[in-house]
């Protein structure tokens, strides 16, 4: 059984629809047997110096924000 691109696009964006606003109200989504989308905060960091790659860098002092992850479920793992 084949479906049609326009069919297979209205399936993925209502999928989305529906990932983005679980994500935002629980902070977890799990599509079963494929991936979860997990929310996790990442603390504000302060403004000075910090060394990369053996050169001291000034870095800028930025806002604590929300970053959004998706990690492959054991069972995906374990088929690969």
């Amino acid at each position: 059984v084949e479906i049609k691109k326009l069919e297979a696009n209205k399936i993925i964006d209502s999928l989305a629809s529906i990932a983005t606003q679980q994500v935002k109200s629980a902070g977890k989504f799990v599509l079963p047997g494929l991936c979860m989308i997990k929310t996790r905060q990442k603390p504000a960091t302060k403004a000075g110096k910090r060394e990369v790659f053996g050169k001291v860098m000034m870095v800028k002092a930025k806002p604590a924000r929300t970053i959004v992850k998706a990690f492959p479920v054991a069972a995906l793992k374990k088929s690969v």
